[in-house]
């Protein structure tokens, strides 16, 4: 029988970045956008809030875009200051290739199990979903997931009892799926 564990987000993420002000290089987004018209051109930014000294950063959404290529329920949301779109914009590659941030998901995470793994099985075959481009070590999910030690993940992946298609010591944030023989 066919487990689903899920990796879903509690908060949104730091942005790595470095502050010009105190050379802190984290960034706690605000929830909020500055839209700023120039006649018919829009410049949006993202608002983030430096975690040492609380000064404000900008990162930018749209430069230069004509008011009419902005979809008005976007527009909407961007006036309303939409948390769902903070961090659909923060999981953007292209945003965050843009303004050269990187995102930090540490303790911004949790995974649901739907329970505890049954230690009389032999076999148990384990399909994971992420519910955000959440970039984590499979075998960290594994040791969490089932209550093990990393170290005994490990020992297990190297032996073999641990098998999946996807690399086990890399980072993903892909949904990917196991299987564990004790």
């Amino acid at each position: 029988m066919l487990e689903t564990w899920v990796v879903t987000p509690t908060c949104l993420p730091l942005v790595l970045r470095r502050c010009h002000s105190c050379a802190a290089e984290r960034f706690r987004p605000s929830g909020r956008f500055r839209v700023n018209a120039n006649h018919k051109l829009l410049d949006v930014w993202l608002l983030v809030l430096c975690t040492g000294c609380g000064e404000t950063a900008k990162l930018a959404v749209l430069e230069r875009a004509h008011v009419r290529s902005v979809r008005p329920g976007l527009l909407d949301r961007l006036h309303d200051n939409d948390a769902g779109l903070t961090a659909e914009l923060l999981q953007d590659p292209a945003l965050q290739r843009r303004n050269r941030i990187a995102l930090d998901w540490t303790g911004a995470w949790r995974l649901d199990t739907g329970g505890t793994v049954p230690p009389d099985r032999e076999v148990i075959d384990v399909a994971v979903r992420f519910a955000a481009r959440i970039p984590v070590r499979p075998v960290r999910l594994i040791a969490e997931g089932c209550g093990l030690p990393r170290a005994e993940v490990e020992r297990l992946v190297t032996e073999g009892s641990v098998v999946s298609a996807v690399r086990l010591n890399a980072r993903t944030s892909g949904d990917f799926t196991f299987t564990l023989k004790r």
